[in-house]
């Protein structure tokens, strides 16, 4: 089966077809800027140019910047504030004409880290930490996730939260040297040690392309390993969360269909 998957950033929103059988993509992914201020109205907008992009019809699943609790939109860090208390799954159903399924983009990046990608049979505490605009966060313990942990918002030097000292943004903002940016992501992965006593860190996002730049700056007990999926981890879990449907009409099973009224 082929679902769509959404990733939605801070700088971009990132979609492609995935094979959910595989976690594989079956068509070369296609990005769009994200629009500011980043509305509702402005998102939706963007991920129906996507779907028509792909001509796409069938389910589709949206990694999101933000905590996500059965629907609803409980957070936003990187996105409008407008979005806090919205159903996204709803937003999104009635807006594209798809059966949406919307989850933190970090849980979904995580997802799929650990059941295509490096984390596949690795057992223990995991953080799944993707690094960008922001800092997102993914914890699995002996393969399940605990949701929604946004443990890129914990307060580090100078009463920072750790996204707005060692993203890679702050990086770029600051034009930090590799080593000199390690040295501060070094400190957070650190204060995450100590929280949680992980067995094994999965560095996600952009940043893990550049793993190599930096590996040797990190001086943690835990293990620290570059994602493999790297940019198109949020989208192959997107695509794989998003799940099959079918509805009632008139007394008929019918299948949701994207593109229609």
């Amino acid at each position: 089966m082929i679902n769509l998957g959404i990733d939605v950033g801070g700088s971009g929103i990132k979609g492609a077809l995935v094979d959910i059988t595989t976690g594989q993509l079956t068509a070369e992914r296609h990005r769009i800027p994200t629009p500011i201020p980043a509305t509702p109205e402005a998102i939706v907008n963007v991920i129906n140019q996507i779907i028509k992009h792909f001509n796409f019809s069938g389910n589709l699943g949206i990694g999101f910047p933000a905590a996500v609790q059965n629907g609803i939109v409980k957070t936003a860090s990187n996105i409008d504030k407008s979005w806090i208390g919205q159903n996204a799954d709803e937003l999104f159903t009635n807006t594209t004409g798809c059966k949406t399924t919307v989850i933190n983009d970090a849980d979904a990046a995580g997802y799929a880290a650990m059941n295509y990608g490096v984390g596949k049979g690795v057992n223990g505490v995991v953080i799944f930490i993707t690094v960008g605009t922001g800092i997102g966060t993914a914890i699995y313990i002996n393969g399940q996730l605990l949701p929604n942990t946004e443990f890129g918002h914990v307060y580090l030097k100078n009463g920072l939260k750790a996204e707005h000292y060692t993203s890679d943004a702050i990086r770029k903002r600051d034009d930090l040297s590799w080593g000199k940016w390690a040295k501060k992501f070094n400190k957070y992965l650190i204060t995450m040690e100590n929280l949680f006593y992980p067995d094994l860190f999965i560095i996600g996002g952009g940043i893990s392309k550049k793993f190599d730049k930096f590996k040797h700056n990190l001086d943690t007990k835990t293990k620290i390993v570059a994602a493999q999926l790297q940019n198109y981890a949020g989208i192959i879990g997107a695509a794989v969360s998003a799940k099959p449907v079918k509805h009632l009409k008139d007394n008929l099973i019918i299948e949701q269909k994207c593109g229609t009224e």
